[in-house]
C-alpha cells in the first residue's frame, strides 16, 4: 500500500516538474529529497527522460527529409541570387555612368537658381537701402548748408518711411539712434539762432525806433500836390537814413563801423531809385531766425514751448527797455533814445503779430502797451517832482513864505499858524507841486473843451473823468514807484505817509475848484466823484506796509549779529548784561520811533507792535532753529537778559498810544517760555495745562519739549561721567521724566 502511495506521489512530482517553471523547482525538489524514496524517484525521473529522448528522436526522423529538402531548394536559390546581384550591380554601374552628366548639370541648375535668387534678394533690399543712404546724405548736406528746417522734414520722412522699409541692418540701427540727437541739434541751433536774433533787436531797438519815427515823419510830411519827383526824392532820401541807422552811419555817410547782416539780423536797405515806398520792419530786420525757429517748434510738436519761451523772453525785453537809464532826464537826447527803443521793440512786436500765426497775438501786444504805457508815464511823472523832493518839513522864516506856501495848497492848521516864526509846514515841497499840477491839469481840460460845443454838464464830467485818469494812473503809479525804490529810508516813508494824509484832506478842494470853474455844483445828480481820497489812501496804506517791511528788515540785519553761545555754564555770580547786538538794536529803535511823532497814532502804535512782535519771533526761532542741536541753562538765563531788556524798551512807552502793558504782550510767549525753563516750574505748568488761568498759557508743549531735547542732549554730553557725580545723575533722570510727561500731555490732548 505504501509503494503504491509512493509511486503516485512520484508520478505527481513529475508532472509538476514537466509543467511548472524553473524558478518555483526548487519547492518540489525538496519534497523529494525530505522523503526516503529519492532513489527510487531517480530511477522513474531516468525512465521519464528516456521516454522523451525517444519522442524527440522520432519527430526529428520524421521532419529531416523535408529540412533536407529546403536546404537543396535554398542552395539552388543562392545560385539565383547571385546571378541576380551581378545583373543589379551591372544596372547601376550603367546608370550611374548614364547620370552622372545630369547629376552635373542639375547641380549646376541649383546653383544659379541659388545665385538668382541671391541677386534677386540683394535688388530688393538695395531698392529699399538705397533711398534710405541718399536721404541721409541729403540730411547731412542741409545740416551742412544750415537749412534745417527741410533737413527736419528729411528726418521725419526717413524715419517714418524709408527706415521701416530698408529692414534690420547695422547702418539702420545707428541711422535711428542719431535720429533724436540730430533733432536736439537742429533745435538747439534754432534756439540759438533766436537768441541771437533776440539779442540783436535788443541793442538796435533805439536804430529801429529811430529809422521808423524818422519814417512816419516823412510820410508825414508828403503832400498830394508834391510832383512824382520831389516825392521819390523824399524816398531815396528815407532809404538813406534807414541804411544810416542799420550801419551806424549819418545822413551824410559819415560814421562807425557797419553792422553785420548774418550776425546781428539788421538788414540794410538798398537805394532803389524805382521803389519810393517806406521800408518797413522786414526791410530793417531779418525775421527768419523767428520763422525758422517757429517751424522747427511746430513739426517737433513743441510749439507751446516755443511761443511761451519767446513771450517770456519778450517781456524781460521789454521790461529792460521800459527801464530808463540813470541819466535819461538829464539831456534831451536821452530821452529820444528812450523813446526809440520802445518804438523799436513794438515795431518788431507788431510785424511778429502779421506775419506769424498766434506767436503773439492781439491780447499780448496790448498787454505789453499797456505795462508799456505805466512804464512811460510812471518815468516822465516820477522824475518831474518825485525825484526832486527832499522829502523833509517845508521850512518857513517869514510871513511871506508863508503865505506863498498857503497860496499854493489849502493848509488849514490853526495850530500852526499861532506858531511863531521859523517854524516848518508838515508836508515836503512835494504837497503843493502835485497840488498845483492838478490844478494845472483841470485848468488844461477846459482849455480843451472850449471848442467842443458841449454844455456845462459835460464838460464837468470830462474834466472829472480826465482827473480821476490823471490820479488813478497817472499820480498812483509815481507814488508806489517813489515808495518802492531802493533807497527810499524810514524817514522818507514816514514824510510819504504826511504828504499823502495832507493830499487827500485837500481832495474836496479840488471838487470845489471843478465846481466853481464849470459852474456845475458838486451835488448834481450823476456828478462824477473824484477818486483823489482812495488814491492817496492806497498810497498811504503802502508806504505804512513798506515802513512795517523795511523796519523788520533792519531789525533782521541787528539779529544777523546774534552770537549766542548755546553751551555756556551757568555764572555762579554777578549781573548778566544784555547782549551788544541788541543794546545797539534798541538804540536804533528808539531813534526810529522817535521820528514817527509826526505820522498818525495808529500808524506808529502798529509800526512798534510790529517790530516787538518781529523781534520776539525771531529769538523763538533762535532757541528752535534745528542747526542748534544742545542748549545750556547758560544760554537760557542770557537769552532772558535780552528779553528783560526788549521788555524795558517796551514798558517805557517808545510811542505814545498804548495801554498800559499792552506792547509787552508782544514777548509773552517767550517771557513764559523762558519762566517756565529758569524757575524750573514743571508741576505747575503740567497740573494746570489747558486752563485758562494757567500761568504759562501761551507756552505750547511742542515748543516745551523740543527745547527740553535740547538740554537733554547737552546734559548727555557734558556728564560723561555723570553716573559717578549723583547731582548731574539725578538732574539727567528729572528730565528724562519732564521729557515723558510732556510726551504724556501731548498724546492726551491731541488725539
Amino acid at each position: 500500500m505504501a509503494s503504491i502511495e509512493t509511486a503516485a506521489e512520484h508520478e505527481r512530482i513529475l508532472r509538476e516538474i514537466e509543467s511548472t517553471d524553473t524558478n518555483c523547482i526548487g519547492p518540489t525538489l525538496r519534497s523529494v529529497y525530505d522523503g526516503q524514496e529519492h532513489g527510487l524517484f531517480m530511477e522513474k525521473l531516468d525512465v521519464r527522460i528516456r521516454n522523451h529522448d525517444r519522442e524527440i528522436e522520432k519527430m526529428c526522423n520524421h521532419h529531416f527529409q523535408g529540412f533536407v529538402d529546403s536546404i537543396t531548394e535554398l542552395l539552388k536559390v543562392r545560385g539565383e541570387a547571385q546571378k541576380l546581384k551581378s545583373q543589379v550591380t551591372e544596372t547601376n554601374r550603367r546608370l550611374q555612368d548614364d547620370g552622372k552628366e545630369l547629376i552635373n548639370s542639375m547641380e549646376e541648375l541649383k546653383q544659379c537658381r541659388v545665385q538668382q535668387r541671391n541677386i534677386a534678394t540683394t535688388i530688393d533690399k538695395l531698392t529699399h537701402c538705397l533711398p534710405v543712404l541718399e536721404m541721409y546724405s541729403r540730411l547731412q548736406e542741409q545740416m551742412r548748408a544750415k537749412r534745417y528746417y527741410p533737413a527736419l522734414r528729411t528726418l521725419e520722412q526717413l524715419e517714418q518711411t524709408c527706415l521701416p522699409r530698408a529692414g534690420q541692418y547695422r547702418f539702420c540701427s545707428i541711422m535711428a539712434e542719431n535720429i533724436p540727437k540730430l533733432r536736439t541739434q537742429i533745435r538747439d541751433t534754432a534756439m540759438t539762432q533766436l537768441r541771437d536774433f533776440l539779442e540783436s533787436i535788443r541793442k538796435h531797438s533805439d536804430k529801429i525806433g529811430e529809422t521808423a519815427i524818422k519814417q512816419a515823419q516823412l510820410q508825414r510830411s508828403l503832400d498830394s500836390s508834391i510832383s512824382m519827383q520831389p516825392r521819390a526824392l523824399i524816398g531815396r532820401r528815407g532809404r538813406k537814413l534807414v541804411a544810416a541807422a542799420m550801419t551806424g552811419m549819418d545822413s551824410d555817410g559819415q560814421g562807425g563801423s557797419p553792422v553785420s547782416e548774418q550776425d546781428s539780423g539788421i538788414l540794410d536797405v538798398e537805394d532803389e531809385d524805382e521803389d519810393d515806398e517806406v521800408p518797413g520792419a522786414q526791410d530793417l530786420v531779418d525775421f527768419s531766425p523767428v520763422y525758422r525757429c517757429l517751424h522747427i517748434y511746430t513739426v517737433l510738436g513743441l510749439r507751446d514751448v516755443f511761443e511761451n519761451y519767446y513771450r517770456k523772453q519778450r517781456r524781460k525785453q521789454a521790461r529792460l527797455v521800459l527801464q530808463p537809464h540813470s541819466n535819461m532826464h538829464e539831456t534831451l537826447e536821452g530821452y529820444r533814445r528812450y523813446f526809440n527803443q520802445i518804438v523799436g521793440f513794438f515795431v518788431v512786436e507788431d510785424h511778429v503779430l502779421h506775419t506769424t500765426q498766434g506767436l503773439v497775438n492781439r491780447a499780448y501786444v496790448e498787454e505789453l502797451w499797456e505795462l508799456a504805457l505805466s512804464k512811460i508815464v510812471a518815468a516822465l511823472r516820477t522824475h518831474s517832482v518825485l525825484d526832486q523832493d527832499n522829502y523833509s518839513p517845508i521850512p518857513v522864516s517869514t510871513e511871506q513864505e508863508y503865505r506863498h506856501y498857503t497860496s499854493q495848497f489849502p493848509l488849514q492848521d490853526p495850530e500852526l499858524e499861532k506858531l511863531p516864526f521859523p517854524k516848518k509846514l508838515p508836508f515836503s515841497e512835494f504837497v503843493p507841486k502835485v497840488y498845483c499840477q492838478l490844478k494845472e491839469f483841470i485848468y488844461a481840460c477846459l482849455k480843451y473843451s472850449e471848442d467842443l460845443h458841449l454844455s456845462s454838464t459835460e464838460v464837468d464830467d470830462m474834466i472829472r473823468k480826465s482827473t480821476n485818469l490823471l490820479l488813478t494812473r497817472t499820480l498812483s503809479h509815481c507814488l508806489q514807484y517813489a515808495i518802492k525804490k531802493k533807497n527810499v529810508g524810514l524817514a522818507e516813508l514816514v514824510q510819504v505817509i504826511i504828504n499823502t494824509t495832507h493830499l487827500e484832506q485837500s481832495c474836496h478842494f479840488l471838487e470845489e475848484f471843478i465846481s466853481n470853474i464849470t459852474n456845475v455844483p458838486p451835488d448834481t445828480v450823476n456828478a462824477t466823484k473824484l477818486y483823489g481820497t482812495s488814491t492817496f489812501k492806497d498810497a498811504r496804506h503802502a508806504a505804512e506796509a513798506e515802513i512795517y517791511t523795511s523796519l523788520n528788515a533792519k531789525i533782521d540785519q541787528f539779529l544777523q549779529l546774534a552770537d549766542y553761545d548755546w553751551l555756556a555754564a551757568v555764572q555762579g555770580g554777578g549781573t548778566l548784561t544784555a547782549s551788544d547786538y541788541l543794546i545797539d538794536l534798541i538804540a536804533f529803535l528808539k531813534s526810529t520811533f522817535s521820528v514817527f511823532t509826526n505820522l498818525p497814532g495808529k500808524v506808529a502804535q502798529t509800526a512798534c507792535m510790529s517790530a516787538c512782535k518781529h523781534i520776539s519771533t525771531s529769538l523763538m526761532q533762535l532757541l528752535l532753529d534745528p542747526e542748534v542741536r544742545q542748549i545750556s541753562m547758560g544760554a537760557l538765563h542770557q537769552l532772558n537778559t535780552d528779553v528783560k531788556e526788549c521788555e524795558s524798551f517796551a514798558r517805557a512807552g517808545p510811542v505814545a498810544g498804548f495801554q498800559g502793558d499792552t506792547l509787552l504782550l508782544a514777548f509773552s510767549d517767550l517771557r513764559q517760555l523762558l519762566e517756565l525753563f529758569t524757575q524750573w516750574d514743571w508741576s505747575t505748568y503740567l497740573a494746570d495745562y489747558g486752563k485758562p488761568t494757567c500761568k504759562y498759557l501761551r507756552v505750547n508743549p511742542h515748543t516745551a519739549l523740543a527745547l527740553l531735547e535740547k538740554m537733554r542732549e547737552t546734559s548727555r554730553k557734558n556728564n560723561v561721567f555723570a553716573q559717578f557725580r549723583k547731582m548731574d545723575r539725578d538732574r539727567q533722570k528729572l528730565i528724562d521724566t519732564v521729557i515723558k510727561q510732556l510726551r504724556n500731555l501731548i498724546a492726551q490732548h491731541h488725539t
